[in-house]
């Protein structure tokens, strides 16, 4: 299936809410795309892991494309499954479901040296966001295998083109919808290394730090145990939780872009030794990588142009960085 398609199958007009219909059909259907697509079960014989709290049932969707060498610990690729409404939440989350479940595809065509977990967790949705009904905390807390994971790659809103802070960024950095944001490169001293070498053609990546933004999703629980991870966004937009989120407004082409981009980088780490840094690693200083997927990005012309379009003089310290994205945050709420 094409990524269009996975998102259409999934993003229903009932939407995926936890205790709905809707969701016990998104989840069967998951389950037989994950078959279908020819992954193994990450644990037992069956993708589903269920769990029960605050009352209420739920189930993780766990597989797993095998790597050369069983012995490894795997690269997680993961994405929340439910819905916030009951809405079709094409770009939150069905666009993220789709490109881990193509990711899983390309991981069993060609093989990387350790497996690569395809995670779609559920209840990540509020009134279930960061509490222990969450779903990726329950699978890291009960369900993991004690293997653990060598590092962690969560998507969540990546459908969409980012929306042009003013009209003059739109005027003077027309490559600025395609952006992808990322967070989490200080986690581990390895990994701006790893982001900045998995480059796409017209997929322009930008970096900032995750303190910055917050705890969005579901890397919360990996970033707290000290597992590497790398966070992927494409922001808030106005169809963020509205019933207007909708298959038809997502940018399928970018989409294609961020598939790559993640298979890029999931291959990457699995490749990468990334020695540990233990259960609590300091925060690395990404002030240089920041800086340079800047001007890649967007061009020496363009960086100056959105640092005077968000009211900055400069974009060359660690201060200059963190000031942007206050401002573009403010903007459209990343």
């Amino acid at each position: 299936m094409t990524l269009q398609e996975e998102v259409e199958a999934l993003a229903q007009p009932e939407g995926r809410v936890v205790g709905t219909l809707g969701h016990e059909q998104a989840r069967r259907h998951l389950v037989e795309r994950l078959r279908a697509i020819g992954l193994s079960p990450y644990r037992g014989h069956t993708f589903g892991l269920p769990y029960r709290a605050a009352g209420r049932d739920f189930c993780n969707l766990i597989a797993v494309a095998p790597g050369r060498d069983p012995a490894l610990a795997p690269v997680l690729i993961g994405a929340h499954y439910d819905s916030v409404i009951a809405a079709p939440c094409a770009d939150d989350n069905a666009a993220a479901v789709a490109i881990a479940l193509s990711a899983g595809e390309h991981f069993l065509r060609e093989p990387a040296p350790c497996g690569i977990v395809i995670a779609l967790f559920d209840a990540e949705e509020p009134g279930y966001f960061q509490t222990l009904a969450m779903g990726s905390i329950r699978f890291y807390e009960d369900q993991r295998l004690p293997v653990g994971f060598h590092a962690a790659l969560i998507m969540d809103l990546v459908g969409h083109a980012v929306p042009q802070p003013t009209p003059e960024v739109g005027r003077l950095v027309p490559q600025f919808g395609r952006l992808l944001f990322i967070t989490g490169a200080e986690s581990h001293a390895d990994l701006p290394g790893v982001a900045s070498a998995a480059r796409v053609p017209g997929l322009p990546v930008v970096a900032t730090l995750n303190r910055r933004v917050g705890d969005m999703s579901d890397h919360r629980i990996f970033r707290l145990n000290g597992v590497p991870y790398l966070f992927l966004t494409c922001g808030r937009w106005q169809h963020y939780h509205q019933p207007t989120d909708t298959p038809d407004r997502l940018d399928y082409p970018k989409m294609a872009q961020v598939r790559d981009y993640l298979v890029r980088v999931a291959g990457a780490l699995a490749r990468a030794d990334l020695p540990s840094e233990g259960p609590r690693p300091r925060e690395h200083d990404t002030t240089a990588f920041e800086l340079s997927l800047l001007g890649d990005a967007l061009g020496e012309t363009g960086a100056r142009y959105l640092a005077m379009a968000v009211g900055l003089a400069r974009l060359e310290t660690r201060a200059d960085l963190d000031a942007l994205a206050a401002r573009l945050q403010g903007y459209f709420d990343l």
